[in-house]
């Protein structure tokens, strides 16, 4: 796996990709000509991504790293790339992004970089989920891009195991039911489950 993924992500990709601040920017402007990322504009995924603006301006103002993440972040002693594959309609991103970026920031060894999925089907398609393109993706690499360091997403886990419960028997939920609940975990959990998780992936890689 390690082999096919490491040669579809080139330094090309990596300067190709944006920056945090780059992406939200492009985020308004594209929004500003009533569009979003992707091929469809509809009014629906204009109005996803105009709700995610609102959530990562939040997120940005209000996420907070525990003080054991912290220390393991800062800890990092070589240079790390870490790839996000994403679209600005995707609540989930919406989620868990800021958080991401809060993270990268705390160690100038991490590049933190942003692409987009249906840009790069290929690179999606060797990170599926269940055989689905679910973002967002964050993968890890080491400096050079040689080596996989670990990978996290498209959600928590809670939020996952609930995804596919949800898909074999909805118990009569509608689909915005079901997204209102998932977003009101997510104001709830406070990104502690996303920080759980990323915790011991990151300690591995020092």
């Amino acid at each position: 796996m390690l082999d096919q993924e490491t040669t579809l992500i080139t330094p090309e990709l990596i300067d190709s990709g944006q920056s945090y601040s780059e992406y939200r920017e492009m985020i308004n402007q594209m929004l500003a000509e009533d569009k979003t990322t992707g091929t469809n504009h509809s009014e629906s995924y204009l109005n996803y991504t105009k709700m995610n603006v609102q959530r990562m301006n939040r997120w940005d103002k209000t996420a907070k790293i525990s003080t054991e993440l912290d220390k393991v972040v800062t800890s990092i002693s070589f240079p790390q790339v870490w790839l996000v594959i994403t679209e600005a309609w995707c609540g989930d991103a919406a989620q868990s992004l800021p958080f991401i970026a809060k993270l990268a920031e705390l160690n100038p060894l991490i590049k933190l970089k942003f692409v987009l999925r249906d840009e790069n089907p290929d690179l999606m398609d060797a990170y599926l989920t269940e055989g689905a393109r679910s973002i967002p993706i964050l993968i890890g690499l080491n400096g050079d891009l040689s080596k996989e360091l670990f990978v996290w997403g498209p959600r928590p886990e809670f939020l996952q195991n609930r995804l596919k419960a949800y898909k074999l028997d909805s118990q009569n939920i509608t689909a915005t039911e079901f997204a209102d609940g998932t977003h009101l975990w997510y104001a709830r959990d406070k990104n502690q489950s996303l920080s759980n998780e990323l915790l011991p992936l990151i300690a591995s890689t020092i």
